[in-house]
């Protein structure tokens, strides 16, 4: 006579409070799934995961602390055999790409069907991944398009050019850019002119909202040629069970 397998033990962790309760009721109705602890940051998921070692957590990928790609990150880091779902309402394609290649076994939307949430724990449990295919191919290929678009870019800008939009992109007046490539203004407003017009933008604020994006792919050591004395200012960015880590109200 076989045994019974042992339920799949799971960490949840989300920094909305019904959120975290709505998961942990569903899936504490399934027979075979055992929630272990629910954590409301990434900080005490880590922990969480680190003392209880469950087969499975399932983690907000944005989270105060931690976010759930750190936490990964450090269960690879410890060996843990913890495999991690990531449950999101939304997250950006670099998100969605980084989780892949750093070992997440599914992601899942927050809007999908409350039984498929169980269905993905036995997936990943049994060994599988679950990765919706409409959300990771559209990740990609729009990644794919911004590379293709980012080596563009620097291939079209001179090396001169290139630093004139890196000291823009930090908030630099003409007087500052011209400080500190030691040019004149004139000169600055002349570099300016050629990038917008090969580039195919009106003014400042487009230039920069394009090349925001793709700063990581212009030159690191652009930087070394500014004036490094100066910075500019860092700019605004924008219930039955305990809950481990404080939860953030939405």
């Amino acid at each position: 006579m076989n045994s019974p397998r042992p339920a799949i033990s799971i960490v949840l962790a989300d920094d909305h409070p019904v959120v975290l309760h709505g998961m942990a009721s569903i899936l504490r109705s399934q027979p075979d799934i055992n929630v272990v602890a629910l954590c409301g940051d990434g900080i005490a998921a880590a922990k969480s995961i680190r003392s209880l070692v469950p087969d499975i957590a399932v983690l907000d990928i944005s989270m105060p602390g931690l976010n759930g790609l750190d936490v990964l990150s450090g269960i690879t880091s410890d060996g843990l055999s913890t495999k991690v779902i990531f449950l999101t309402a939304v997250a950006t394609d670099s998100q969605i790409l980084t989780a892949i290649t750093r070992g997440a076994k599914g992601i899942m939307l927050k809007d999908i069907a409350p039984e498929s949430l169980a269905d993905c724990v036995r997936q990943v449990a049994s060994g599988r991944q679950w990765f919706p295919a409409d959300v990771v191919d559209a990740a990609m290929e729009r990644e794919i398009g911004r590379r293709v678009q980012s080596k563009q870019l620097v291939q079209t800008l001179t090396p001169r050019e290139r630093q004139v939009v890196v000291s823009l992109c930090e908030g630099n007046s003409n007087k500052r850019i011209a400080r500190q490539l030691n040019l004149t203004e004139g000169t600055v407003k002349v570099h300016l002119s050629n990038i917008y017009n090969k580039l195919g933008v009106a003014n400042r604020t487009a230039l920069t909202a394009l090349t925001i994006v793709h700063r990581d792919q212009l030159d690191p050591g652009i930087s070394d040629a500014l004036d490094t004395d100066w910075k500019a200012p860092d700019a605004d960015i924008g219930a039955s069970d305990p809950i481990i880590g404080p939860g953030r109200p939405r």
